[in-house]
């Protein structure tokens, strides 16, 4: 096969990558009220299977860790 061919065949659009069904700026509302977008480790993405409970999940954690008292430095022993 030619190099015109091939690159001909790479140019051309495949079924699965069809657009024509999107929706131009839908998520543009939550991006722009301060939703963060986070990529999950596949570990975590296998227990927190949506985003509400992943927020839950935080928001425990939020709770749990408000809870515990700030650490102290040590003051230094005088010699």
């Amino acid at each position: 096969m030619s190099m015109d061919h091939d690159r001909q065949a790479e140019d051309e659009m495949r079924s699965e990558d069809d657009l024509r069904g999107g929706v131009r700026g839908e998520y543009y509302k939550h991006y722009t009220e301060g939703t963060k977008v986070v990529l999950l480790g596949p570990d975590v993405a296998a227990v927190l299977e949506d985003s509400e409970s992943v927020n839950q999940a935080l928001r425990v954690l939020i709770k749990a860790a408000e809870r515990i008292p700030p650490a102290v430095p040590e003051k230094p022993q005088r010699t």
